[in-house]
């Protein structure tokens, strides 16, 4: 890249060269600083969009645990309900399906939950599949429910127990 001077070249030549290769270096300078510049300004943007990513993704996961407490909470009124009622017991039943429903929604959106969403899983598919069974053991479903509403740890297992004894292959 560098033109070799030669001893014959006159000292106009020479300077000639020497300034055309000093501008030249000034520019190359120049555009390494504004693309370095650019650089840390969009690792800076990239950063800042990871954090405000990784804030908004807590807040919602925070969003759906609330819910799920929720809907957890309503399907335990509704359990009350359906075993203070007089009548009508297919539509507490219906209601009971539909919030157990809700809360499986919502534990199905919340990340790290595998086993409480097997648990919840397991426990909304006996209540839809076997509602004769369950229907003649919904004081223990309502034990259950109030031990997730007292975030009590074994509550999972405890659902895992109550379906496995629900028998399969009949209503």
């Amino acid at each position: 890249m560098s033109k070799k001077i030669k001893n014959k070249d006159t000292a106009k030549n020479m300077i000639e060269y020497t300034a055309r290769d000093y501008g030249q270096e000034y520019i190359m300078k120049k555009k390494m600083w504004r693309a370095i510049v650019l650089f840390l300004l969009t690792l800076i943007a990239l950063i800042v969009f990871i954090a405000l990513f990784i804030n908004e993704k807590h807040r919602v996961q925070e969003t759906y645990r609330r819910q799920y407490s929720r809907a957890v909470t309503n399907l335990g009124s509704s359990i009350d309900d359906y075993q203070n009622a007089d009548a009508n017991f297919d539509l507490w039943y219906r209601m009971i399906m539909s919030d157990i429903a809700d809360a499986k929604s919502f534990i199905f959106l919340i990340d790290d939950y595998e086993k409480e969403q097997k648990s919840i899983n397991g426990l909304h598919t006996v209540i839809l599949k076997y509602p004769q069974q369950t229907q003649e053991r919904m004081a223990e479903i309502r034990e259950l429910v109030h031990n997730l509403q007292d975030n009590n740890g074994d509550a999972y297992d405890k659902i895992d127990a109550f379906v496995e004894t629900i028998e399969l292959k009949g209503y």
